[in-house]
């Protein structure tokens, strides 16, 4: 997440430019029945039903590896967001209001192509210093904990987070990571033996564009290569990672240090400023035995390329255009099959977000978000909640002891809606228009601060997770709570033109699916405190994990490309969220109607039963390249957007009643096959 006062040294941007004026305002991607394949039978293939047209007409486009009815709406916020950057980047004195100013200068500084070709890697000069000066696994350790607290990746992840087993307060945690493809699977199945060749000729001319000659960067190569093959090797996999209980061990630092005598572990955590930390949360402790293996059998100077080049991969985005589009040429033409870059203003304006995420969120919700929406979103919230409650209440299959707790934890359930009330201060922040890396580092370096000097200290519950213009949404089981961004809160998913069939089918649904991860097979483990602690009877537990079984059976059929079938134990807790959600919603809307009869009316020649479904699947509408399918397959514990669209739905009665499906047709599932969990 993201990272001001401002020094303005020198810039490009005068105003709109005229390629910005030449911009057609993007569509508004609402329900549409010109999304519809009405071609297809709905009992047939349902998804190209409801959006077969849509999937037809809109490839992915050149710029994106995917392309859906998220990453339309995506595009209507940049092109309110570019408005604002452009804006306040234009004046030569800047905006009087320090907020824009500081976002307009670290805009202007990624806009100005001219100084970055001038630098060159004139700005890794010093990080490439201090690894060369590395002599011993002290200085090694010394080093990488300066890189992580301008956020550079390497060895494993470190972050600050609520303690999941005492949520009241912040805790450190220390994670397996130090790997640059996209999971522990590109360096060990076959599947992806020509990406990892790939990968070795990326390293090579990455390294000899440094300066190196050919004979070292072919070491160099090795040497990273090498590292992190055993750092794979010595990874859990996705589906193991998933599991809470497995990947929480709090130890002491002493501890800590017994246990890894050659890691100076103590030094570390100093440097990270958590020394003073009684503990930190080990996730996954043998990767770090192998870790430590690993430091102290291979030489010093293959963990000096190792570091080398994670500072390159981390800051090759920011750099000159050669260092960038080596980066991209690989990241993402190879990996995702995107086939060129977006523009830079697009580009410049998610590193905007991710440095400076609610000082530019602050800008966007004075333009962009009505204060009514918030308090429909609010109504609907209460509707859903509402649905949720009586569920917990009626379960059949959940004993009373189970029941009463579950409802307990319910109770302390809370929503957050479009914005946080106080936005995050930034003026520590040094901003130079001169500066693009400097200033991302900088940035960077003030968040990962502002949150160390929290470690053992109480939570804030006030503060947000994701960005006012995040077009997405989530539920925090450490603080029990479910969270909309603004930027989510748009067509099509909420849209106020639209009947309630359309809303509880889009954004409804979305509710009940953040809700429902409270209590899905990883959610349902923390309690009403936000701690993990089983407070499930062993009989209901081994009824719960009945049901998900047959979640995981059901999606693991699905196969987004021939021969590719899904992980239903990684999406398995999304899925549960769908399944939830898309039930729960249509319940709130069928009590909605009953309780307001005038707003029940066909529309176009479709019920509100069908509506509803037809806007659940137009919101999962997608085409996806091969790669990126098959990348997000591997890391991603969503469920491609086809399979939302019908794995939910096929779940319940009220979709085949609603569209007249019957035993036989291809959509059909037998009624002892839907699964009911919440």
């Amino acid at each position: 997440m993201p990272g001001h006062e401002s020094s303005r040294s020198r810039g490009t941007t005068t105003g709109r430019s005229e390629e910005a004026l030449a911009d057609p305002e993007p569509r508004i991607p609402r329900f549409s029945l010109a999304y519809m394949d009405r071609s297809t039978d709905p009992s047939a293939d349902f998804y190209r039903y409801a959006a077969g047209t849509w999937v037809r007409e809109n490839p992915v486009p050149a710029d994106k590896s995917r392309w859906g009815g998220f990453d339309e709406l995506l595009q209507r916020n940049f092109y309110v967001i570019r408005s604002i950057l452009e804006q306040a980047a234009a004046a030569p004195d800047g905006p009087t209001d320090p907020v824009a100013r500081q976002v307009g200068d670290l805009f202007a500084s990624a806009m100005d192509t001219r100084r970055l070709e001038e630098l060159g890697f004139e700005p890794l000069a010093l990080d490439f210093a201090r690894v060369e000066a590395v002599g011993s696994v002290e200085e090694l350790y010394r080093v990488l904990a300066e890189l992580h607290r301008e956020g550079v990746d390497g060895f494993f992840e470190s972050y600050v987070y609520p303690d999941k087993k005492a949520s009241g307060v912040y805790a450190f945690y220390l994670d397996q990571g130090g790997l640059s493809l996209p999971d522990r699977e590109y360096y060990l199945d076959p599947q992806f033996a020509q990406v990892l060749a790939a990968y070795r000729s990326h390293l090579d001319r990455s390294f000899r564009s440094l300066g190196d000659a050919p004979t070292d960067a072919a070491a160099a190569v090795e040497a990273v290569l090498g590292i992190e093959t055993e750092l794979a090797k010595a990874s859990r996999t996705r589906t193991e990672l998933r599991d809470e209980d497995k990947n929480y061990h709090r130890v002491t630092v002493a501890e800590l240090a017994e246990r890894h005598p050659a890691t100076p572990w103590r030094q570390y955590l100093g440097d990270r400023e958590v020394g003073g930390a009684p503990h930190v949360v080990v996730g996954q402790p043998e990767f770090f035995d192998a870790l430590e293996r690993l430091v102290t059998s291979r030489p010093l100077s293959d963990w000096k390329q190792y570091l080398r080049w994670q500072v390159l991969r981390c800051s090759a985005p920011f750099l000159h255009e050669a260092a960038e589009a080596e980066w991209f040429d690989f990241f993402h033409r190879t990996l995702a099959g995107q086939q060129e870059p977006e523009p830079r203003w697009k580009r410049a304006a998610l590193v905007v977000d991710s440095c400076l995420g609610e000082a530019l969120g602050k800008l966007y919700v004075d333009r962009a978000f009505p204060p009514e929406a918030r308090v429909r979103m609010r109504e609907l919230v209460d509707d859903l909640r509402a649905v949720f409650r009586d569920r917990l209440a009626g379960r059949d299959w959940m004993g009373e002891a189970s029941r009463q707790r579950a409802l307990a934890k319910f109770a302390r359930f809370t929503p957050k809606v479009g914005h946080p009330e106080k936005y995050r201060d930034y003026s520590s922040v040094r901003i130079d228009r001169g500066e693009y890396l400097g200033n991302i580092r900088r940035a960077r370096a003030f968040e990962v601060h502002r949150q160390a000097v929290r470690v053992g200290q109480p939570v804030d519950r006030t503060e947000w997770g994701m960005t006012p213009p995040t077009v997405n949404a989530y539920f925090s089981p450490v603080l029990n709570e479910i969270v909309f961004p603004a930027g989510i809160l748009q067509p099509p998913f909420f849209d106020v033109t639209m009947d309630d069939a359309v809303n509880y089918g889009g954004i409804g649904a979305v509710i009940g699916h953040e809700i429902t991860h409270g209590y899905d097979d990883q959610g349902r483990k923390f309690d009403a405190d936000g701690n993990l602690n089983d407070w499930w009877t062993e009989e209901d537990a081994r009824e719960f994990e009945r049901r998900a079984r047959q979640v995981v059976e059901e999606y693991s059929q699905f196969q987004p490309l021939p021969g590719l079938s899904l992980n239903g134990e990684l999406t398995l807790g999304e899925n549960i969220a769908d399944l939830g959600g898309l039930s729960i919603a249509y319940e709130a809307l069928q009590r909605r109607l009953a309780q307001e009869p005038a707003r029940r009316r066909t529309v176009d020649g479709l019920s509100p039963e069908q509506r509803f479904f037809l806007s659940w699947a137009q919101v999962w509408r997608q085409n996806c390249r091969e790669p990126e399918t098959r990348r997000r397959v591997v890391i991603d514990p969503h469920s491609p957007g086809p399979f939302r669209a019908r794995g939910a739905a096929e779940n319940l009665d009220a979709f085949f009643e609603a569209f007249g499906i019957r035993p036989g047709s291809p959509m059909w599932r037998p009624k002892e096959r839907r699964v009911a969990i919440w």
